[in-house]
């Protein structure tokens, strides 16, 4: 059974730095695309970050530049390191595996950036 488990959220203050985990087991790591969404309240779920395992990879326009997505194929983890973060970062943090027709989803992880 597949299972996405994210780690690595919590408060941190403006201009800080987190680093995002996403853990899974129950497929085959490597041959999914791998990425992260994120959904604040009131607002739908947008993209943050996305790779393939061949290396290509995609920003939401809001964080390119402060965030970046890579993943440990040996680890079946993903990661998405969050710098100069801002107020309007604050959200639940998706893990989102993605191949062919199957597509997993993790429970997310809120992040919430204050002073």
């Amino acid at each position: 059974q597949a299972q996405l488990v994210e780690s690595g959220g919590g408060v941190v203050q403006p201009g800080g730095s987190l680093r995002l985990s996403c853990a899974a087991s129950g497929i085959s790591f490597s041959i999914y695309a791998m990425g992260w969404y994120r959904q604040a309240p009131g607002k739908q779920r947008e993209l943050v970050a996305r790779g393939t395992n061949g290396g290509y990879t995609i920003y939401g326009d809001s964080v390119k530049g402060r965030f970046t997505i890579s993943r440990d194929n040996a680890k079946n983890t993903v990661y998405l390191q969050m710098n100069s973060l801002k107020a309007e970062d604050t959200a639940v943090y998706y893990c989102n595996a993605r191949w062919l027709a199957q597509e997993y989803w993790g429970q997310g992880t809120q992040v919430t950036v204050s002073s």
